[in-house]
């Protein structure tokens, strides 16, 4: 069975033709452009064209998503009109293919859970630390999406500090704003130290290591607090700030092992680009 997995974001759409083996016939990037909803019709039915044995179309997307029913309930300005799309009806109407769509972060967590590094487990959650923190959940074989509002699983937005700093979303204290790449930033900043996020792990001074032990310190509280919620098996971390994770995983680890439960496993995603265009491809395997 040969599918179309697209992968929205906000710089660029990728477009993926690949086989329930996860071999891939086809890997194509367009430039995101708007109104958004006309350039996807208009390069799935290109590639349709020609790749008519393509027989679904899994999409995964910035956004709170009604997975059931494969609307965008809301879309911040990175994806402008974006809100209120009936992609799945509008699509499926176009193509005549089954069409199923998801959040970008639970994609990529169904990639990790299906074909990546937590392929071996049946309970799985998936943090993605980039600019926001993204979340996905993975119970026996069931990806946990959706709802009316499309705000399942949306790790992020869980609060961490009652009253802390304000998030986009308009609350306070999020997850997010603590445990991601863009709450590093600001917390070198508050912190006055002469460094970016990346070159924060590898600074050797007294300031660089109690701001990373704060961090990871922050994420051991918003994973043992996770473990609570799902009693999940393993949690795979991906994200830019997982690719430093030579420099933090057994800070995080030495914090984390008196909050947990139970034991737990602690993996950095194996898919990093490609995590996204492979989990929509998943939606629809």
């Amino acid at each position: 069975m040969k599918v179309l997995g697209v992968d929205i974001g906000g710089t660029k759409v990728r477009l993926g033709v690949v086989d329930d083996s996860m071999n891939v016939e086809l890997d194509y990037k367009v430039p995101t452009a708007f109104p958004l909803y006309d350039l996807l019709e208009k390069e799935v039915l290109k590639i349709i064209d020609e790749h008519p044995d393509v027989e679904a179309i899994g999409i995964g997307t910035h956004g709170f998503v009604d997975s059931k029913n494969g609307r965008i309930v809301y879309a911040t300005e990175l994806l402008p009109g974006w809100t209120g799309t009936e992609v799945k009806a509008q699509l499926g109407k176009v193509t005549g293919l089954r069409v199923e769509v998801d959040n970008d972060a639970n994609c990529a967590a169904l990639a990790e859970a299906k074909i990546g590094a937590a392929k071996e487990y049946d309970r799985t959650v998936c943090l993605t630390l980039g600019t926001g923190l993204g979340g996905g959940v993975i119970i026996d074989d069931f990806l946990l999406s959706g709802g009316p509002n499309g705000g399942a699983a949306e790790l992020g937005h869980m609060t961490l500090y009652p009253g802390g700093v304000e998030c986009p979303c308009g609350r306070r204290g999020c997850f997010e704003q603590y445990v991601s790449g863009s709450a590093l930033r600001r917390r070198i900043e508050e912190a006055g130290l002469p460094y970016t996020p990346e070159e924060l792990f590898t600074a050797d001074d007294a300031g660089a290591k109690k701001l990373i032990r704060e961090f990871t310190y922050d994420l051991a509280v918003v994973i043992s607090s996770l473990q609570a919620t799902f009693d999940m098996e393993v949690v795979v971390i991906g994200g830019g700030v997982s690719e430093a994770s030579d420099y933090w995983m057994e800070g995080l680890m030495e914090q984390l092992k008196p909050m947990l439960l139970n034991d737990l496993d602690i993996k950095i995603a194996q898919f990093k680009n490609d995590a996204g265009m492979f989990g929509a491809a998943q939606l629809v395997l």
